[in-house]
């Protein structure tokens, strides 16, 4: 096998964890515009709330357990939780006031939010960065010349889980029906005793849950982290949403491989890496000047 043709294989192990992660992501922006036709910019900044959540979990546990499993498991079940909490308080204070308001004023409230919390964060804990506790084991695996490790495994096959339970539970479940019906009419819902608000809160829980996944699993990818590194997330959860089509589940799976897949390919065909958020950006509005409504989502057709 040519040095080139190895170096593409290694790179696409790369995109599918990658691309796992972003896709996940993808998915909880995308749930909270998809019901509440809003988009969320403390996304970044509450992932990476659930992140410290993460590593203070993981720290008390593995004071207690050295099974780096049982230590994972019960940090993603507490950081799940409070960053629920967090997501609906923001919801209730933040947005809720502004339902009825011009979206300019909710995504400016959006991005306060997602500033007070940064701010929060560096107040209280410093801008110092941490390293996340250990999760997984350091096994290594060659196949055929390509390397990867059981991270890349574990990360994989918990984000597919994560959005194939999501997915049918949208689909399957009575509070995912009516999450659907609210999406796609509000009011007519409302008339067969579906509560909008409720929802709502219900999406914000989704999403802070699918961020507290992604966090975990970009943990092990990546475990050095600091308050800062959620305005990149943002972007990245952002891009991907808007790439696929924002408000479809699948749609944000799809753009985040193929966001993954500009990251991880540009440089190998780029002079510097430093092009590849060009080429991101520069493929986001090749797709949207084409597919206003991204890849595979729908224009939303507004009722007057």
């Amino acid at each position: 096998m040519g040095t080139y043709s190895q170096q593409f294989l290694q790179q696409t192990v790369n995109l599918v964890q990658l691309g796992s992660i972003y896709g996940l992501l993808a998915v909880g922006f995308s749930m909270v515009y998809g019901i509440a036709r809003l988009v969320n910019f403390a996304y970044g900044p509450i992932f990476m709330v659930s992140t410290y959540l993460l590593f203070f979990f993981g720290t008390l546990m593995s004071a207690m357990t050295e099974t780096a499993w049982i230590v994972l498991v019960f940090a993603l079940i507490g950081a799940s939780a409070l960053t629920a909490l967090l997501a609906i308080i923001i919801e209730k204070i933040a947005y809720k006031p502004l339902r009825g308001a011009p979206k300019v004023s909710v995504v400016v409230s959006s991005v306060g939010v997602g500033m007070a919390l940064e701010y929060l964060v560096l107040s209280f804990i410093g801008p110092n960065p941490h390293r996340m506790p250990t999760f997984v084991g350091n096994s290594r695996y060659t196949v055929g010349g390509v390397n990867f490790s059981l991270a890349t495994i574990i990360i994989v096959a918990v984000a597919v889980a994560a959005m194939v339970v999501l997915n049918l539970y949208i689909k399957k479940s009575r509070t995912g029906i009516a999450l659907r019906a609210v999406a796609e009419d509000g009011l007519a819902a409302s008339f067969m005793g579906i509560s909008a608000n409720w929802m709502i809160s219900v999406a914000f829980i989704l999403s802070a849950i699918m961020a507290t996944i992604g966090a975990s699993l970009y943990g092990v990818a990546y475990p050095t982290f600091n308050p800062y590194f959620g305005e990149q997330i943002n972007w990245w959860s952002f891009t991907a949403a808007v790439l696929g089509g924002i408000g479809s589940v699948k749609g944000a799976i799809l753009g985040g491989y193929l966001l993954a897949a500009v990251n991880v390919y540009s440089p190998m065909l780029l002079p510097t890496s430093s092009w590849r958020d060009v080429v991101a950006f520069g493929v986001l509005i090749f797709v949207l000047m084409i597919k206003p409504a991204g890849l595979i989502g729908k224009k939303r057709i507004e009722k007057v």
